[in-house]
């Protein structure tokens, strides 16, 4: 089977801020810096998959306290009461918005536990060293990238369904404490994927490569 030349094969390393194609120069006791930007240049992120362990596994800690204590207070005609997130889900759906109940679900449910267990196993298959499907945890990787700008629209409903309770007198609506946690948890899973090296993925084909 046949690899493409890799880039410490043609002694050159790209610069994780800027992007700007280096030239590698032997190590020489002393860290080699970007000749553009200045940062310290890497052919590999430092710690990548311990970073993105410890970031998912504290995210997944959070997710916890994000579901079973309340994010939302509303208080109606003297009528108050706490809701989760699933209950919230529930009670925008019996009421008839179904739109907004079925945006909640995906953002708050849907698309953390995705991230959980694409992170998890691009993670797991990067430590591992696998040379299986390594096209499709590339794009698996482009995708969580992706699907983390929409990550924090819980929140923002929250948010705005708060802002917009403001303008009548006799009802009120205040986050809680499961609201910070998963904002917590958002970000955390956000800094996994940043601490995850995508090239990491196509060591797999430098070890397959040796194996045969």
């Amino acid at each position: 089977m046949k690899y493409s030349p890799r880039a410490a094969h043609l002694g050159v390393v790209a610069c994780q801020l800027c992007g700007l194609v280096c030239e590698s120069v032997p190590d020489q006791g002393k860290p080699i810096q970007c000749p553009r930007c200045r940062s310290r240049l890497h052919r590999r992120r430092p710690d990548s998959i311990a970073r993105g362990w410890a970031f998912l596994l504290a995210g997944l800690i959070a997710y916890i306290p994000a579901n079973v204590l309340p994010v939302m207070y509303s208080s109606l005609l003297g009528h108050s009461s706490e809701s989760t997130i699933l209950l919230g889900v529930v009670e925008f759906w019996d009421s008839g918005s179904y739109g907004i109940a079925l945006i909640i679900f995906i953002a708050s449910v849907v698309v953390p536990c995705s991230k959980f267990l694409l992170l998890g196993a691009l993670l797991f298959t990067a430590q591992q060293r696998s040379h299986r499907a390594m096209l499709e945890r590339a794009r698996l990787y482009r995708l969580i990238e992706l699907i983390g700008y929409w990550s924090m629209l819980d929140v923002m409903v929250v948010a705005v369904v708060a802002a917009l309770v403001k303008f009548q007198t006799l009802s009120v609506i205040e986050p809680r404490a499961g609201i910070f946690f998963f904002g917590l948890m958002v970000i955390l899973t956000m800094l996994s994927a940043m601490s995850f090296d995508p090239r990491l993925i196509w060591d797999g084909e430098q070890a397959d490569a040796s194996r045969a």
